[in-house]
């Protein structure tokens, strides 16, 4: 079953999503324009010598109305006539965004924020590049920026406290989503998260208050009662989690993630059959979800269904090459197929995204020895073994509070 930060994440990224639109930054590029300007031409030039300002202009216009396709051309023509326009890039960015083409839109970003540092939308939107393929780690450095400079910027505040939050670090989630409160008090997806974080950081007069607020502004709504059997999943109380959860879909059966969560229920039941029909459910309501295929295909393989599995991890990694458990699972999949070397194939492209993952060395370590390698195999089980014992312990200290802030070392003198 995912973390308690991944499942809070399904729900709580498709509220922010329809919250906030995609950054365009191109009213402040706009101002950014005159880096560099090549020399316009008069009207009735060839297209070699058309004004650079005015084809960005229509570039734009084509960009908001939905018409990538004429508002790539426009920008692409800019940058020919003059290559240091970051408005150019930064818009051929969103229009990547705007397709999912994830490694274009970063390649895009990078250059218009090489040209522009000091243009904060650029920077939120290579955050939101990374936090849309669930690369929360990666995310927080520049939406970190952005808060710094612009620290009434809801947006970028979100996204960090969700990133914080999907990475353990509740103490910063805590601090950095509380100042949202009189805006966002009356959602309750972040009165979810809230309550949580506030709860692993030990803040328990914050947390009673969200959970509490949260109560107050649910009722008995369908999305209410999702988030309340989430909550009984998480303590696997997995009965009353489908209680919730089917309440929640008779109130509303097209409320998202609802089948996605009776699935995971089902499945830690042990019903695999039934997990399988939620899964399907869900992809019929949300067809570009990775997360649906990646624990089909986890249903799939307790089914000993493995080409099926396999389908459903390889479907997730077209919507999302960054989601680490489905190239785990696929792994798992060609490992029992005797596909070793496609396993350790899948293991190579989990690392990348994950170095410190010992769940990766381990699956090396079985796969190894089953290929007759067997000190290669030993050193990867041992690696795993020590990074376990050294992820335990670095659990332990977060539940011990050995990140919490200390009030007394940071009183200003009176």
């Amino acid at each position: 079953m995912p973390t308690l930060s991944r499942i809070a994440a399904l729900v709580a990224t498709a509220a922010l999503l329809e919250s906030f639109p995609v950054a365009l930054p191109a009213g402040a590029l706009s101002a950014c324009f005159s880096q560099g300007q090549a020399q316009p031409s008069l009207p009735g030039k060839s297209a070699e010598h058309r004004d650079p300002e005015q084809l960005f202009k229509q570039g734009e216009k084509a960009l908001h109305s939905g018409d990538l396709e004429s508002a790539e051309r426009s920008f692409r023509e800019v940058l020919a006539l003059n290559p240091q326009v970051a408005g150019a890039y930064a818009n051929l960015g969103v229009i990547a965004m705007r397709r999912k083409q994830w490694p274009q839109a970063l390649v895009m970003l990078r250059k218009a924020e090489a040209l522009a540092p000091q243009v904060a939308g650029i920077r939120l939107d290579i955050g939101l590049v990374y936090y849309r393929q669930s690369d929360f780690r990666h995310a927080i450095s520049p939406l970190e920026s952005v808060v710094r400079d612009e620290p009434d910027s809801s947006q970028a505040r979100y996204l960090l406290g969700l990133c914080y939050f999907f990475t353990s670090r509740w103490v910063e989630a805590v601090d950095t989503l509380e100042p949202l409160w009189p805006q966002q008090s009356g959602q309750l997806n972040y009165l979810y998260v809230l309550g949580i974080a506030a709860d692993k950081a030990e803040r328990a007069q914050l947390s009673e208050r969200a959970l509490g607020r949260m109560e107050e502004v649910g009722g008995d709504s369908a999305e209410f009662r999702l988030l309340m059997g989430k909550a009984k999943l998480n303590e696997e109380a997995y009965d009353d989690a489908i209680q919730e959860l089917t309440a929640a879909a008779q109130l509303d059966p097209r409320l998202p993630f609802v089948h996605f969560n009776l699935g995971l229920a089902y499945s830690k039941k042990g019903d695999y059959e039934r997990a399988k029909d939620e899964f399907l459910a869900d992809i019929a309501l949300e067809p570009d979800v990775a997360f649906n295929y990646d624990e089909l295909g986890n249903v799939y393989f307790l089914m000993e269904r493995d080409a099926d599995a396999a389908k459903g991890y390889l479907h997730a990694l077209q919507l999302n090459p960054q989601l680490l458990t489905a190239h785990l699972g696929l792994a798992r999949v060609r490992q029992r197929q005797g596909q070793f070397q496609k396993a350790l194939a899948e293991l190579d492209a989990a690392a990348k995204l994950d170095p410190q993952s010992e769940r990766i060395h381990y699956l090396r370590g079985q796969i190894l020895i089953r290929m007759g390698r067997k000190e290669e195999g030993k050193k990867e089980l041992e690696t795993s073994v020590l990074m376990s014992s050294a992820s335990r312990e670095r659990r332990q200290k977060e539940i011990e509070g050995g990140h919490l802030p200390q009030p007394e070392l940071t009183q200003e003198p009176r």
